[in-house]
């Protein structure tokens, strides 16, 4: 009886483990919701956070990953820099290809004046959100994790 009791236990176990395993992958990693903010217009900390969020993608998979970058006040710049110079279109291009939004605030564009359609890289009406700040704590509420790298 405890040789039955004992393999129905380990085959317990290892059926348990198989599912831990098909749900996390090979990276070990369960689905994520995570947002970044960006606030600064610094082009290195923008290489950064975006170095940042493709190590995320692919530690995790873009496939559990629910990422969205929140943009406002002079972070708006990476999507500027990224319609102005090809090296930044082509990170911020293949991270969109990755299934990441990225969201501007609609504060930051009417207080500088700001076209989405002609200033900013690939940004539509979607994209934007009331205010970043409200967006950030909406996300928050919503289990979303805040990065700010």
């Amino acid at each position: 009886m405890k040789t039955f009791i004992a393999s129905l236990c380990a085959s317990l176990l290892a059926l348990g483990a198989a599912s831990v395993t098909a749900d996390q992958g090979a990276s070990g990693y369960t689905t994520q919701k995570v947002v970044y903010h960006v606030n600064y217009d610094d082009p290195k900390k923008q290489t950064g956070a975006m170095r940042n969020i493709q190590n995320h993608i692919n530690a995790v998979g873009a496939d559990k990953l629910d990422l969205r970058v929140v943009m406002h006040g002079n972070g708006v710049s990476l999507l500027k820099r990224a319609n102005e110079n090809p090296d930044f279109e082509a990170k911020v291009a293949s991270l969109k290809s990755q299934n990441i939004k990225f969201k501007v605030c609609a504060n930051t564009l009417k207080g500088r004046k700001i076209n989405y359609d002609n200033d900013l890289y690939d940004v539509s009406n979607e994209d934007i959100v009331p205010s970043g700040v409200a967006e950030l704590a909406h996300l928050q509420a919503q289990g979303f994790s805040y990065i700010k790298p």
